[in-house]
This record gives structure tokens, C-alpha cells and sequence, in this order.
């Protein structure tokens, strides 16, 4: 039997057009364009434009004729790579490169150390109240970093802190965590404090992601808890892994907010602690924008450079394990 067609009318009773297909085709191709858009403009207004803005600031300077002072006294000229050879050859960024540095090899292997045992203790059979453990692990990653400094700033400090309250009753030495080189062990503690949970996070899910037959069968050949977390577990995880330590670089390169909250604590905590600080401090309180945005650059193009010279040697050792 044949279907009787169907037509489509409009809202006049007129007969309605249907689009052919190659009007369907062509919209059809336009439409992630669209979706595109509103993410592309964004991405030009927030990212693009501002870091274009900061490459025209690093190559130009202020002169200043006279005493500075009327209509045409200050004038921006072109500088060219003048701004980056001050920059290199600044002590004081310099000196707050070493110091962050020293800073980033006590955070990075002690919180992803703790993060990855964490996960694998987490992702054992015989743990008990897993969920409320593994969300009290990851709430300090949810507190502010300014409200994680002023916290342990607080409990660092002798004269409010409960901790050297106990130590004095108990007799014992107290220590000045932020003076000298323990400044660093309280620095790297606060960030440690705030980024183990997320760390662990992703580690976690990535051992949940490994399927069981795999510990089955390695329970079958006898192997012990420990050998499985050691040979199975942790080298599984290695993009995991890889993923965290390349978060932990960036995020230590840019550290800037718990030196910048503990400066009024302590003497020993300069306004060029950080090279992020020494940006701030040429920018906000010498005036010296352009100087500061050559620094910028530097420390942008240090974070990427170390960052893909990184991902491209943990590539390529994982084709060589991949080819063996």
C-alpha cells in the first residue's frame, strides 16, 4: 500500500519549503563554527589579547624629559630587547629564581610522594570509610591560598600559636619557622598542605581506572599487596603521574600568594621573594610597567620551555618502554 505524502504548511496555510540537502549539508558545516565562537572570543579577550599586550609593554619604556613633569614631559618609546637584557641581568630576579627553585625541590617530591601513597592506600581493599577520607584528604586543596597562608601564618607565629603553647609546657626547643631556612620547610608546608588532596585525586582515579583482572591475575601468580602496588599499580599510573608533576612545576614557577601573605609575619620574607613578586613590586610599587613585563615574559617562556622539555622526555621514554 502507498503512504499517503505529507505537507507541511506554514502559518498562512501556504505549502512550507522544505531546505534542500545541500542547504542541510552547508549548515551542517557552519554549525561548530558557531559553537566556536563564543569560546574563541573569550579565549582572544582574556588570554590572547593580554598576553599581546604585555609583548608590546616588554618592548617599549617611559622616557622622561626634564623634571618630568606637564603635557609631553613622559613619552613612551620603543625599547626593543632592552627591557629583557635589565631583566637578565638582575640579581634580584635572579636570587628569587634560586629561591624558588629550592622551594620546588622540597614541594614537588614531598607532596606527589605523599599524594601517590596516599592513592594507593586509598585504592586498598582493607581501607575503611574510603569516601569521607578520601574527601577529607582533598578539602584543604578547596580552601583559598590566602586563607591557607594566613592560616598556618597564624600557627607559625610563637606568641598566638597552639603549637609552641605545648612546646613551651612541654619544655621543648621552639623553633622560628619563619626565619632562615626554616622559612622554606613553612612555605613548602603550606603548599604541600593545600595540594596533596588534588594530586592524590587524580592518581586515584587513575588506580580505579586499571581493571581488576589485572590484580586477579597477578594474585594468582603470588604476587604480595606490595609487589602489586610497586610492578602493577605505580607504573600504570605513570601518566598520572606525569600529569601531577607537570601541574606542580607550573604551579611552583608561579608561586606568589603564601610568600606575598607571610611578608607581613616576617623580615626574612622580601618583596622579591618570588620572581612573581619581583614582577609585582616593579609594576605596583616602582611604576616600572614596561620592566615588569619583560619579566613576565621571562618567566612565562622559563614555565613553558621547562614544562615541554619535560613532557617531550617523559614522551619519549614512554615510546621506548612502549617499543620493548
Amino acid at each position: 500500500m502507498r503512504s499517503a505524502r505529507r505537507r507541511s504548511y506554514g502559518a498562512e496555510g501556504a505549502p512550507y519549503a522544505h531546505p534542500s540537502p545541500a542547504t542541510v549539508l552547508e549548515r551542517g558545516r557552519s554549525a561548530p563554527y558557531f559553537f566556536l565562537l563564543p569560546g574563541t572570543v573569550l579565549f582572544a579577550l582574556f588570554f590572547a589579547l593580554p598576553i599581546g599586550y604585555a609583548l608590546w609593554l616588554s618592548l617599549h619604556t617611559v622616557r622622561v624629559s626634564g623634571l618630568g613633569l606637564g603635557a609631553g614631559a613622559r613619552e613612551e618609546v620603543w625599547a626593543g630587547a632592552e627591557n629583557y637584557a635589565d631583566a637578565r641581568t638582575d640579581g634580584e630576579l635572579l636570587d628569587g629564581a634560586l629561591r624558588v627553585l629550592g622551594y620546588g625541590c622540597i614541594v614537588v617530591p614531598v607532596m606527589l610522594g605523599l599524594a601517590l601513597v596516599l592513592a594507593l592506600m586509598l585504592d586498598s581493599d582493607k581501607v575503611r570509610l574510603t569516601p569521607f577520607t578520601r574527601l577529607a584528604i582533598f578539602l584543604p586543596y578547596a580552601v583559598p591560598g590566602v586563607v591557607a597562608a594566613l592560616l598556618w601564618g597564624f600557627l607559625y607565629l610563637p606568641d598566638v600559636s597552639p603549637f609552641y603553647f605545648v612546646l613551651d609546657k612541654l619544655g621543648m626547643p621552639q623553633p622560628d619557622l619563619l626565619d632562615g631556612g626554616p622559612l622554606y620547610l613553612a612555605l613548602s608546608n603550606i603548599a604541600v598542605w593545600g595540594g596533596t588532596g588534588f594530586n592524590m585525586i587524580v592518581i586515584y582515579t587513575s588506580l580505579r581506572a586499571i581493571p581488576a583482572e589485572v590484580y586477579e591475575a597477578a594474585k594468582l601468580d603470588g604476587a604480595t599487596p606490595l609487589q602489586i602496588a610497586l610492578r602493577i599499580k605505580v607504573p600504570m599510573v605513570a601518566p598520572s603521574l606525569v600529569l601531577t608533576f607537570f601541574f606542580s612545576i607550573i604551579a611552583t614557577l608561579q608561586v606568589f600568594s603564601e610568600p606575598t601573605t607571610l611578608k607581613p609575619l616576617t623580615n626574612s620574607v622580601s618583596t622579591t621573594w618570588s620572581p612573581l613578586m619581583k614582577v609585582y613590586r616593579d609594576a605596583f610599587g616602582a611604576g616600572d610597567i614596561h620592566a615588569a613585563a619583560a619579566e613576565a615574559v621571562i618567566i612565562a617562556v622559563v614555565t613553558l620551555v621547562l614544562s615541554f622539555g619535560f613532557l617531550r622526555a617523559a614522551n619519549h621514554r614512554n615510546k621506548q618502554e612502549a617499543s620493548r
